[in-house]
């Protein structure tokens, strides 16, 4: 079985000859086997995102925000540190609470929309990068709460039992590392932006008395970690569920993935 495609055929000598001369390229019916011949240049195999390995090395700096969050909870030198930064945003400068934090941690995942719509694009159209925000906030609000459950610790205020790790700051950082993510290939400046408002977020929760600073650090570490989870997951679940069940259909359409930018490839078998 063969397949025909429109290609610039290279003669011994290396050099292209006739422009509108169809090439045979014979490659095995079963679903990603390797081709006996493949354009030159092109390896959609090894391109694909879905066979990149974990990233640990970027989720150093997260896991270690988390770990001393986490620290902190009963550890009598570190929350000496979480009643230094309370006493000297209250005790020291008494005010009234500010309740923009309940929005403002929204406004890096929404820029990231606004800019969109504005006609400035991301890495990914709308179904991906929702997909993908989608995955994130779960595994971001899955740990939170998890992990509220086990901490029991108690916020500044008194108010209830539920301090570690910050849920809002959680949040916010998830829709930062979201932007950054999305449109680092664009300009760094919005990622910078997109942490400045998740930093401002963490900066009021304890402005408002209802974290420690080690539930900040935590919760930012734990929106971080889970964006970053998120991209390397979401690939890998379109390569499993982009998969044809009769691998002896006439049309054949793959999801591809190169350079950050998803695309379609279609296969007609004749």
């Amino acid at each position: 079985m063969c397949h025909k495609a429109w290609a610039q055929p290279i003669n011994e000598n290396n050099r292209f000859a006739a422009m509108d001369t169809i090439r045979e390229v014979s490659i095995t019916p079963t679903w990603g086997s390797a081709p006996d011949t493949v354009p030159h240049k092109i390896d959609w195999h090894l391109a694909a995102s879905y066979r990149q390995p974990f990233p640990f090395h970027s989720l150093i700096l997260p896991a270690a925000m988390i770990a001393y969050g986490a620290t902190a909870v009963h550890n009598g030198t570190l929350q000496k540190v979480n009643s230094g930064v309370k006493d000297q945003i209250w005790e020291d400068n008494p005010h009234k609470p500010m309740h923009v934090d309940n929005y403002l941690m929204f406004a890096p995942t929404l820029s990231v929309y606004a800019l969109n719509a504005a006609g400035i694009h991301g890495a990914h159209n709308f179904k991906d990068r929702t997909a993908i925000l989608l995955m994130a906030n779960v595994i971001a609000n899955g740990t939170v709460f998890s992990v509220k459950g086990w901490s029991h610790e108690m916020r500044p205020d008194g108010s209830d039992h539920a301090s570690f790790p910050s849920g809002h700051t959680a949040e916010a950082f998830v829709g930062a590392e979201f932007m950054r993510l999305e449109y680092k290939d664009v300009s760094p400046w919005y990622g910078v932006a997109g942490y400045a408002m998740a930093t401002a977020t963490g900066v009021l929760r304890m402005y408002n008395d209802k974290h420690w600073l080690s539930d900040v650090v935590a919760g930012a570490g734990v929106g971080i970690a889970s964006t970053r989870i998120a991209y390397w997951l979401y690939p890998k679940i379109q390569g499993i569920f982009g998969k044809p069940k009769n691998p002896e259909v006439v049309n054949v359409v793959m999801p591809t993935y190169n350079n950050g930018s998803f695309g379609l490839s279609w296969v007609k078998r004749f």
